[in-house]
């Protein structure tokens, strides 16, 4: 089946964080947002969006909307063309079941029109072609639309995002009454993000969400006010949950993670709480030897923390992110390679202190690496991609953004890594032309960010051309990027996503 989407629309705009706005519903909970949960996105440039801006809820009440037959695109624009009405319910987290919405012999067209646009199978198949935005307000269309898109298989990899404003709804004499959370229960959303909460909102979301106890798999609180009874609460009532993000949440202490950190979790992420310091690192490797994924963001951890993890951890262990540590110095580096030697995904952005030599540490013990991040590190230079190409053979990815000290002689080595099939070097102020004619034999490498070079020439950009297999290309802030050269590689690099 051919893409129903209109060739002169865009996809929706994905915004890098990969949020997805949901139109505004009178139940609270109209800012609510769905979140991507590939990382896929995260480098690509947003695109004005195909969803006209505010799709009208009303589309549930007109029985004079045309549904067009599967022999012409699917126009979300025409959906979107008929006027709203204010007191329309709206559309995709909680509809109305008891909404009016029109039935397929109310619908315009032939009989087999009619029937086309409500066959099952064929919605089956046609919705999988829209985005998640884009399928909330097709959702408003009619039952049955709403009926197969409220399969849960529509809904895989997306983390609907609530507000503490969006989780209650005024009554007339004044008092709040938690929304229904019926609508996402439905879809069978796994995973959820909470913005601001408080313990007490914490516990209304687990006795009013019919799948928290068991079903909820993944908990993300955001700038919230939970404390360490809060957590514990939330952690011994919701037994489902195995991965946990803690992001601005300054109100809970170390002694909270001790009494409340449960074993079955796999996957942990803390940052920006300013009460997570070593005895915290302490508290998660005694206390989860399942865990394979830690993406560590806290000012206070030193190198000491580095070497509380377990040899259970060590063998498990597969994706470690320290992100703006400042105290971690190369040795915390050695600690971390003796304790987890397993590392398939390591990230060391903005550890300032880290040196080259750290990097040497890194790529003689971790050899399984895959992934490697090594941006706002001011003090790694080209003997460190020295290293990197010597040892890490099977490195895929290396993102060395804001080293400022990498010149060409440092690409000079990346040139000879036949895995890397992503480098990003954004705002690499010292790299040139020659610099970019070592990557030209890079035939493996399939997305190359070179935002923010200020020396690179279009001379030098458009030798690029040679890498044929490229299918991404970040040119944004770089003088020597002009329509032009746009152009060119329009022509000549066909298959490859140019972001200006």
């Amino acid at each position: 089946m051919s893409n129903p989407r209109n060739s002169d629309t865009k996809p929706p705009c994905l915004p890098r964080n990969g949020l997805v706005k949901i139109p505004t519903q009178p139940n609270g909970l109209g800012s609510a947002s769905i979140t991507k949960g590939t990382p896929a996105v995260k480098n690509r440039l947003c695109q004005p969006s195909s969803v006209p801006a505010i799709l009208s809820p009303a589309l549930a009440h007109r029985s004079d909307l045309p549904i067009p037959s599967l022999a012409s695109p699917l126009s979300l624009a025409t959906l979107a063309s008929v006027s709203s009405s204010p007191s329309a319910s709206l559309v995709g987290l909680n509809t109305s079941e008891g909404s009016e919405q029109p039935s397929p012999e109310r619908l315009p067209g032939s009989p087999s029109e009619r029937q086309l646009a409500v066959d099952e199978k064929i919605l089956n198949r046609l919705f999988w072609y829209f985005s998640a935005c884009e399928k909330c307000v097709l959702a408003q269309v009619c039952k049955a639309w709403r009926r197969v898109l409220y399969q849960p298989k529509f809904w895989v990899g997306l983390t609907p995002v609530l507000h503490t404003k969006e989780l209650y709804n005024i009554l007339p004499g004044g008092e709040k009454e938690f929304v229904s959370l019926q609508g996402f229960a439905v879809r069978g959303f796994d995973g959820f993000c909470l913005v601001g909460v408080s313990d007490l909102d914490i516990c209304e979301f687990i006795d009013n969400y019919p799948l928290s106890k068991k079903g909820v798999k993944s908990m993300s609180l955001k700038r919230s006010t939970i404390t360490d009874a809060g957590l514990e609460v939330m952690l011994e009532q919701m037994q489902g949950v195995v991965r946990l993000e803690l992001s601005g949440c300054n109100d809970f202490t170390e002694a909270g993670l001790w009494s409340s950190l449960n074993a079955r979790i796999t996957a942990l992420s803390v940052s920006d709480c300013i009460n997570v310091a070593d005895d915290a690192i302490a508290a998660i490797s005694q206390l989860l030897p399942n865990l394979t994924e830690l993406n560590l963001q806290a000012y206070h951890v030193t190198d000491t923390a580095l070497a509380y993890f377990t040899a259970k951890q060590g063998y498990t262990t597969h994706t470690l992110r320290l992100n703006s540590c400042w105290e971690i110095t190369n040795h915390g580096v050695v600690n971390m390679v003796h304790s987890l030697p397993n590392l398939s995904v390591l990230s060391l952005s903005g550890c300032s202190k880290v040196t080259d030599d750290g990097v040497e540490l890194v790529a003689e013990n971790l050899r399984k690496l895959r992934s490697l991040d090594l941006s706002w590190c001011p003090r790694i230079t080209d003997m460190a991609l020295e290293y990197i190409a010597c040892d890490l053979h099977k490195l895929e990815e290396l993102v060395l953004d804001r080293c400022v000290r990498i010149t060409d002689t440092g690409l000079s080595y990346l040139s000879t890594m036949s895995s890397l099939r992503s480098l990003y070097l954004r705002w690499c102020c010292q790299v040139q032309d020659f610099g970019l004619k070592h990557l030209l034999g890079m035939g493996s490498l399939r997305l190359l960010s070179l935002a923010g070079c200020p020396l690179l020439t279009t001379t030098g950009l458009s030798g690029l051309v040679q890498l044929q297999e490229l299918e991404e290309l970040e040119l944004t802030n770089c003088p020597g990027a002009t329509p032009e050269l746009f152009k060119y590689f329009s022509q000549h690099l066909p298959c490859c996503m140019v972001i200006e």
